[in-house]
């Protein structure tokens, strides 16, 4: 059985949280033992906390956690309680010169979806994709 951990990263409503967000990750997956899923867990992480600072006003957060199955769930979390967009097709991303974020993450994870959340005392969402441990 795979050793479960969850990590929470509280972060502002500001652009600069995504960098911090990915080295975060990084850090997390190397410490754990998971370097093989860094670089698509950077990507995942990437689009969906640029989602949440970019489309509403208040904090955000990123969370990551291995589950008792093996996976890496990553999710962010932001005050709108509103769901996504829903992501575009790969052949409508290449046209694309922004919006591409959830298609993305569709590509790339084995699953992802959303859920209505609370942090902070506001209500929000989670959006969160999730890569299986090789």
């Amino acid at each position: 059985m795979p050793e479960t951990w969850d990590y929470t990263l509280y972060i502002p409503n500001d652009l600069r949280a995504v960098t911090v967000s990915r080295r975060t990750l990084r850090l997390i997956l190397t410490l754990h033992g998971l370097i093989g899923l860094v670089d698509t867990a950077e990507l995942l992480a990437a689009e969906l906390v640029s989602n949440a600072v970019r489309h509403t006003k208040g904090p955000a957060a990123l969370r990551v956690r291995r589950t008792e199955e093996g996976a890496v769930w990553i999710g962010a979390w932001d005050t709108d309680p509103a769901p996504p967009e829903p992501p575009k097709s790969l052949a409508q991303l290449a046209e694309l010169e922004d919006g591409r974020g959830l298609g993305l993450v569709k590509a790339c994870a084995d699953h992802w979806g959303w859920q209505p959340s609370a942090r902070f005392g506001k209500r929000g969402k989670f959006v969160w994709a999730q890569l299986a441990a090789a």
